[in-house]
């Protein structure tokens, strides 16, 4: 296998064209190998093999600097630059991170989790360059589905503006995590699956020298009105491509012969997801990512299905139903309608589905606008990814008070993904927000009871936010109900010690009342459901007479649930309680097994029982 002989980039530079090819299917095949075990993002990582390679070729890396966007394009890359043998331990707790991470690598040279990210980043380390008096190359990896992202316009603007020696490269595959979309993308794909366009290039070459000059600047007007690069000419970029992206030997000629150019430089590679594979090139929104051991024959997955519903598939399912009934409901996604559940509402309501792409800031201020004109937009988002757009929560619909109803998908620790989408803020940057309602569901029933609650409330903004994954295998009412805004329950009774807990550390804390009273330690379980606001006529009260108290949270502690609960006894001169806070400590979590994490954090049912026994035992 060639793969094993390459340690390091340096390595690429004594290899002959057809040893590259070699290496490339050597990559494939152990890519394939391992992620057919280890879950992990598939797809996009087969369509740049040869990208990855012909960049680590032509350039001098690490001291060339190439700059990729988002890490999920990015496995190649890691098994040129020295972690191959570690790659089996991918997304796992102690193993190699599933995005880019400066902390890993040297080759890595500017973390990325987010999209958009890689040329504005790469215009700072190029402006470095030039304070440091230095000499190195930089290259910056963008796919169509980034380009779709507020940021990434920003940063060619800025390059161009600039005029920065910076090469580009786009990995265009048409798609983002779903098919990419916007006018930009449509554009971009008919320019370059024109027939006329393309058959106008093949031939100009051969009718040049037999037209007039006077045809040949039609010609030249017609070319450049019809390639997909005109755009990026404007933005002050010298455009080359669309070229083969998984032919070697073009991209190897392309990038010397532009490595060298002193102005912003812009190279067009067409690739496809899931290359070499055929079920991720048949299906490449569902190999996106694998989330488990599948057959390398069929792509079938090997895992068992839980019987229990995924949060994502009960607020889907739910919205659907609601949506029947009131035709102002309407669904916006930026890029995610797979992941959050809204492709089935996109299935059904077609014309009340809006998909914005890679641009978050973008998706919030739409659907403050709708909410202007009496409509109910629900923008689902990765508690993640609604951090890029937090200017936009605040500016364009709190301060206005207008009814947007956010919908959080994987809050809390989601595991392998780790720091860069552990969705761990979102109490705290939102609960503080004057006009914001906040809540979270402590299980799979309550969500859709949840769901119902945001549609039904118009009187403000309300965010709800779930964990990613299953239920924990509670009934489903037939009929979801609304929930007074602000109100809590008890869950179990109780004197020596108060748990207040909220979203999917309940069911822990009631596993750790149950350990506490074998110990004769009685412990009451308070479900509060809303961060914002909270349920002080269930809460002081209770707090008041028991005295100690233990708040539980998937959200950091710095601002978050636990905070909001001190603030509350603050507020109403409740000085004698002891109260001790369990959740996501003032650090960026890695990434693992997301049980493994949460136990780690301190913020599981062993947890509680350890803290609320210290607690009740202190004086």
């Amino acid at each position: 296998m060639r793969l094993r002989s390459i340690d390091s980039p340096a390595d690429l530079k004594s290899l002959n064209l057809h040893e590259l090819k070699e290496l490339a299917e050597d990559m494939r095949e152990y890519l394939l190998s391992v992620l057919s075990e280890h879950p992990g993002h598939f797809a996009p990582n087969f369509g740049t093999i040869e990208l990855a390679i012909a960049l680590h070729y032509v350039f001098n890396t690490p001291h060339d600097k190439v700059i990729w966007d988002i890490g999920h394009q990015a496995y190649p890359h890691k098994l040129l630059t020295g972690r191959r043998d570690r790659f089996p331990t991918l997304r796992q707790y102690g193993g190699i991170s599933g995005f880019l991470s400066r902390a890993e690598s040297e080759y890595d040279v500017f973390g990325a989790g987010h999209s958009s990210t890689s040329l504005a980043a790469a215009l700072g380390v190029a402006t470095a360059r030039e304070v440091n008096n230095e000499d190195y190359k930089v290259v910056a990896v963008v796919g169509d589905g980034g380009l779709t992202g507020g940021l990434a316009f920003e940063g060619l603007n800025a390059i161009g503006d600039f005029k920065k020696d910076i090469i580009v490269v786009l990995n265009d595959n048409q798609m983002s995590i779903s098919e990419t979309v916007g006018a930009f993308s449509k554009y971009f794909n008919r320019i370059v699956a024109s027939p006329t366009y393309n058959v106008f290039r093949e031939r100009a070459k051969e009718l040049i020298n037999l037209i007039s000059p006077e045809a040949k600047q039609v010609a030249s007007k017609i070319e450049a009105a019809l390639k997909p690069g005109t755009l990026f000419e404007e933005f002050g970029f010298r455009y080359f491509g669309p070229i083969d992206g998984h032919n070697l030997e073009s991209l190897l000629e392309m990038l010397e012969r532009v490595k060298d150019m002193p102005q912003p430089i812009f190279v067009h590679a067409l690739t496809k997801k899931g290359k070499g594979y055929r079920p991720a090139e048949a299906d490449p929104v569902s190999f996106y990512s694998v989330s488990g051991k599948f057959d390398l024959e069929t792509g079938k997955s090997l895992g068992s299905k839980s019987l229990h519903p995924k949060y994502t598939d009960v607020f889907s399912n739910t919205l659907i139903k609601l949506a029947s009934n009131d035709s102002r409901i309407v669904g916006i996604t930026a890029a995610m309608p797979t992941g959050t559940g809204l492709v089935e509402f996109q299935e059904v309501f077609p014309k009340r589905f809006f998909d914005v792409g890679l641009a978050e800031q973008c998706a919030v201020t739409f659907a403050a606008g709708l909410a202007t004109q009496d409509v109910k937009p629900v923008v689902a988002i990765y508690s993640t990814f609604l951090q890029r757009g937090y200017d936009q929560v605040v500016h364009d619909v709190c301060v206005q008070n207008l009814p947007v109803i956010f919908v959080l998908d994987r809050a809390g620790l989601v595991g392998a993904d780790g720091p860069t989408h552990h969705g761990v803020f979102d109490f705290a940057y939102l609960r503080h927000l004057p006009n914001m309602v906040v809540m979270a569901p402590k299980n799979e029933d309550e969500l859709q009871h949840m769901v119902k609650t945001a549609v039904e409330y118009e009187k403000g903004p309300i965010a709800l936010r779930y964990p990613r994954g299953t239920g924990v295998g509670v009934p489903m009412a037939d009929q979801p109900q609304p929930i007074p805004i602000g109100k809590g329950e008890i869950l179990r009774n109780g004197d020596n010690l108060l748990i207040l807990a909220i979203g999917n550390r309940v069911h822990p804390a009631l596993e750790a009342a149950d350990a506490m009273e074998d110990a004769g330690i009685s412990a009451a379980v308070v479900n509060a459901r809303f961060v914002r606001p909270l349920d002080d006529e269930l809460i002081l009260p209770l707090a008041e007479r028991i005295g100690k108290v233990i708040t539980v949270e998937d959200g950091v502690l710095v601002g978050g649930f636990g905070s909001a609960i001190l603030e509350m006894f603050a507020d109403n001169a409740l000085t004698d309680i002891q109260v001790k806070r369990l959740g996501i400590p003032d650090q960026f979590i890695d990434h693992g097994d997301v049980n493994a994490l949460y136990h780690l954090c301190g913020c599981d049912a062993d947890a509680i029982v350890r803290e609320g026994s210290k607690l009740v035992k202190a004086p």
